[in-house]
């Protein structure tokens, strides 16, 4: 469903106004080659307006993708959503879980995903949303990348121990088992891609996860948790691992309404 040459962004959500923790990344792709262009920002509104525009450089955007709690009216959410709860029900110890939206960070990581995703609205170049789970008009969509990764990993058990640096463990993995690369040919199997081992910072690697998450929701194939107080991506369901699958299976049971899209 993909056409032949397009872009789409990914918004890595930082909120330090001293700390470049702020990343984004535009993914382009042509018949031949796959790049990316990445930029980051402080928590402050010139510059983060800025960078992304600088970064989405006045290409039209087939999705934009964004690491933090985001609802289709762009309002606070502030409770516990189902979204977060699908994936830290039996998955946590695995692969993270979700900050939840009703904490004190929750609700600013909420407000900073919620002003990044108006930057991006005001560019005015985002396409109208046509995939599964569209929270707003827009093809706006919400990452969650530690899951994201870690779903697409045989055994994430040995690389989920400790808070600091999980995330990172896993984008490694999937580099050394060729599964990164291997996402991006799920969906572009012709083209040439640049090398994903060249990013090295953490942020950056998060806006690139992002955008790869906003390529899957352009393309029509992909898997999401949650319900009208928004859905988190996930990679599609060729590409979800069983023992991650079964358990999102567990946890949708468990929960008797339909919150697992694949």
């Amino acid at each position: 469903m993909l056409p032949e040459s397009g872009h789409v962004l990914g918004v890595d959500i930082g909120f330090s106004p001293v700390r470049y923790s702020g990343a984004v990344c535009r993914l382009s792709w042509s018949p031949r080659r796959v790049a990316w262009q990445l930029g980051r920002f402080r928590y402050l509104a010139e510059e983060r307006s800025r960078i992304i525009a600088q970064t989405a450089d006045g290409r039209p955007l087939l999705a934009a993708a964004f690491d933090g709690p985001l609802r289709g009216d762009l309002a606070i959410i502030d409770r516990y959503r189902m979204a977060d709860r699908m994936l830290t029900r039996r998955l946590q110890p695995l692969a993270g879980k979700p900050g939840p939206a009703n904490t004190p960070q929750g609700r600013l990581l909420n407000q900073a995903t919620n002003e990044a995703a108006r930057v991006v609205l005001d560019l005015g170049s985002l396409a109208q949303a046509s995939h599964a789970s569209a929270i707003h008009e827009r093809a706006l969509a919400e990452a969650f990348p530690s899951s994201f990764m870690a779903f697409m990993l045989p055994d994430p058990a040995p690389l989920a121990r400790g808070r600091v640096g999980k995330s990172d463990r896993f984008f490694a993995a999937l580099l050394a088992q060729g599964r990164l690369l291997g996402f991006i040919q799920h969906y572009l199997p012709s083209a040439s891609c640049d090398n994903p081992g060249t990013i090295t910072n953490h942020d950056d690697r998060a806006a690139l996860i992002c955008a790869l998450t906003a390529l899957a929701v352009a393309a029509g194939d992909h898997s999401a948790v949650g319900n009208a107080d928004g859905w988190i991506i996930l990679p599609p369901r060729a590409l979800i691992q069983p023992w991650a699958f079964e358990r999102l299976q567990a946890n949708a049971a468990e929960a008797g309404e339909a919150t697992f899209h694949y």
